[in-house]
């Protein structure tokens, strides 16, 4: 259940037509649950294969135009774009005068804030940056996930209603982020979720060369408890060979990925180490056993403490 108060109906923007500027993952999926809220796709701008198929799929007969088109036909316009690029196309659509007074224009970037919506807010456009905090598949389940998703809102004060409104509409919850918090915003939520992805993936190629033949199934309920504690605990949650100070399995496990992944030994030390400071502020790791384990961590392999250890 939302913790937002649900806004009036006075409050909520009146029922809008919808275009999508950008129709990678994210966009469709948006102005899907738009749909849902009773709001109306009319256009979609994609310039892949894979990005039209996905329009088509995610909101089937709705045309496909250029982009000055999809700003020329909808009242509330969703720039899904890659970041890099969300400037300049904002730029150029405020340059060609594809902008219209009193348009909505959302962009989904979670580096950006409201100011880099600026030349179309001097076009008269009004600017809001809201950010899904989610991973995305660019299929009808992302519909379903934006169910109690948080989403990172930054607004001008007077357009706060209409963007918390647009936010609960499609079932997310708004939590404001500062302009000048934007990139440190962005940066927590990449750490957390797209750099776990690559710790699973290297783990699970870990576990198939050690003869596992199922090591999605044997690392569904570790990690899912795993990240239950985390969310939970935080620091205290922390657990395994580096935490309790174990240097000789840790020296272990930094010869077998030499031998077997060389290519996961860096980013295994960086966790290592960072995981070791973390336990040590918190008094995890005592410091009698820290001293050979960070010497095991600056490159070494002869750890004096500990033995061949679980993941308890």
């Amino acid at each position: 259940m939302s913790t937002v108060q649900q806004p009036d109906l006075s409050d909520r923007p009146a029922r809008l037509t919808v275009g999508v500027v950008g129709a990678g993952r994210v966009g469709p999926a948006l102005a899907a649950s738009l749909q849902l809220a009773g709001h109306r796709p009319v256009a979609v701008s994609g310039v892949s294969d894979a990005s039209r198929r996905r329009a088509e799929a995610m909101l089937p007969g709705i045309p496909l135009v250029a982009p000055a088109e999809v700003l020329q036909r909808a009242d509330l316009v969703l720039l899904t774009v890659p970041d890099d690029a969300l400037p300049g196309l904002v730029a150029g659509l405020a340059e060609t005068g594809a902008v219209r007074p009193g348009q909505l224009l959302v962009h989904t970037s979670g580096r950006y804030g409201a100011r880099v919506l600026d030349p179309a807010l001097r076009a008269g456009a009004l600017p809001l940056a809201l950010h899904p905090a989610m991973t995305f598949t660019g299929t009808p389940v992302d519909v379903q996930r934006l169910a109690g998703c948080s989403f990172g809102v930054t607004a001008p004060e007077e357009l706060r209603l209409a963007a918390e409104a647009l936010v609960i509409e499609m079932g997310g919850e708004p939590e404001w982020i500062l302009e000048e918090n934007r990139p440190l915003y962005h940066a927590a939520l990449a750490l957390g979720a797209n750099h776990l992805v690559t710790l699973v993936a290297q783990s699970m190629e870990l576990l198939r060369t050690a003869g596992v033949e199922a090591p999605d199934r044997m690392l569904g309920p570790l990690l899912g408890a795993a990240l239950d504690n985390a969310l939970r605990s935080g620091d205290a949650a922390l657990t395994g060979p580096v935490a309790r100070g174990d240097a000789g399995t840790v020296a272990a496990h930094v010869t077998e990925l030499r031998r077997h992944a060389p290519q996961a030994v860096d980013g295994y030390l960086a966790m290592a180490r960072a995981t070791a400071d973390r336990a040590l502020a918190q008094g995890l790791l005592k410091p009698e056993l820290a001293e050979d384990l960070l010497g095991v961590l600056a490159g070494g392999t002869n750890g004096t403490h500990g033995t061949e250890g679980n993941t308890r």
